[in-house]
């Protein structure tokens, strides 16, 4: 396994690229918590810190696919210059301009809307740099290494934000927007590859069964792992680093199981199972939660949900990889993007829901409540994998490449 990887990051490109797009979204990892300390510092009010975040993550959500379609219109390079200028902008407005707390809502919605949309891009990029048998372990590669994003980035700003100040974590996290942006841009491989323009109507190709599966299942995960997150928060608290080095845990068991996972074949199965892992670390978690109270164990506590969330971690990166890979193999080369920003969006609004549902069950029920609702969504995700195993295409001994645009060709008349 570690020659496969070894060989794939000898490929022309692969780990410069790789590298490049991890800085340029280091900031996805950064920018909720240098606006949620930065906002309450300023209203004194986390409601009001929510309300910004929410208004980005719409912002987000709406511009996934639009933006992905972008690209086939205007091309990759343009439209994430314009995105990543605009975004970094809204960005230094968040920092030093001061607003009522609508300005800050209306700032941080526009700064949603022009996230670069450098993941859609990337994945639209891969088919065309490996050959086809490596395009599934590039793929698992991708998701895998996306962890450290989730593993350093928030260690990083709250460091910054807490020790130095706000401003210089919401300018750091600048820093990487736009010196990342600028390696990924400066790439040649996204000059070299031109989105064609898609014929098809906006939104259908999120008809296409292994799409909506995707998303709909990508909704689910995400939403358990945010429910998740919340748990583990609200067990440890903000006063020590338990919580920190339990999710750090989980990301790195993601990580590793992503990894593993790389060179399975990916048959109709292979969501359904990997979200089946998934479920089992989740359901063991609201067990660990409920019978290891912080005033009985407070060690047993930490190790029980360290080792079973790292379960369900190892569930994570492989459940991406598989839906990144069947997206790819579904649709045509012109879609890609959009495709993929219509699976970012619904991972937003998993997102979303999943933190918000959290947190009513965390009020009303302790964290316990949390982690019960990490597991219901793990659970319903697993079910519609396994009962729509159907729109799972088999890519065993298969191409995960794109399906490559037609265009008609003038003969001359003999």
């Amino acid at each position: 396994m570690a020659g496969g990887y070894g060989e794939l990051l000898r490929a022309p490109g692969v780990a410069r690229l790789i590298a490049a797009q991890l800085t340029a979204r280091f900031p996805n990892g950064m920018l909720s918590l240098a606006y949620l300390l930065h906002i309450e510092g300023i209203f004194h009010s986390y409601g009001a810190a929510g309300l910004v975040l929410a208004a980005t993550s719409v912002g987000q959500a709406i511009a996934g696919p639009l933006l992905g379609r972008a690209m086939g219109v205007w091309g990759m390079r343009p439209v994430l210059i314009l995105t990543t200028a605009v975004c970094a902008a809204t960005m230094l407005g968040v920092a030093f301009l001061q607003l009522p707390l609508t300005g800050y809502v209306l700032i941080g919605f526009v700064g949603g809307l022009s996230l670069p949309p450098v993941q859609p891009a990337v994945r639209t990029i891969y088919p065309k740099m490996v050959n086809s048998t490596q395009l599934t372990r590039l793929f698992s590669l991708d998701a895998s290494a996306q962890e450290i994003i989730w593993i350093a980035a928030p260690v990083l700003i709250t460091f910054v934000s807490v020790q130095i100040s706000t401003v210089l974590g919401i300018l750091l996290s600048v820093a990487f927007l736009v010196g990342g942006g600028a390696w990924f841009i400066a790439s040649p491989e996204v000059g070299k590859v031109r989105i064609p323009r898609s014929k098809r109507r906006f939104g259908l190709v999120l008809t296409r069964p292994p799409v909506l599966l995707a998303t709909v299942v990508g909704i689910l995960l995400i939403g358990s792992c945010s429910a998740l997150e919340a748990s583990v928060v609200a067990t440890f608290g903000e006063g020590g680093p338990q919580a920190g080095l339990v999710l750090a845990i989980w990301s790195v068991a993601s990580l590793v199981g992503g990894l593993a996972f790389g060179d399975i074949p990916i048959g109709p199965s292979a969501l359904g199972r990997r979200m089946l892992v998934v479920f089992v670390g989740t359901l063991l978690a609201v067990f660990a939660a409920a019978f290891f109270g912080p005033d009985l164990a407070p060690s047993a506590q930490f190790w029980s949900l360290a080792g079973t969330l790292a379960i369900a971690g190892l569930g994570i990166a492989p459940c991406l990889a598989v839906m990144f890979a069947i997206v790819s193999a579904s649709v045509r080369f012109s879609d890609t993007a959009e495709a993929y920003g219509w699976v970012g969006t619904g991972q937003l609004i998993g997102a979303a829901a999943g933190s918000a549902v959290a947190g009513f069950l965390i009020d009303g029920h302790g964290a316990t409540g949390g982690f019960a609702v990490g597991a219901v969504f793990a659970l319903i995700g697993t079910v519609i994998a396994v009962v729509f195993r159907g729109a799972h295409p088999d890519l065993r001994g298969r191409d995960a490449s794109p399906i490559p645009d037609t265009f008609p060709v003038p003969v001359q008349p003999s």
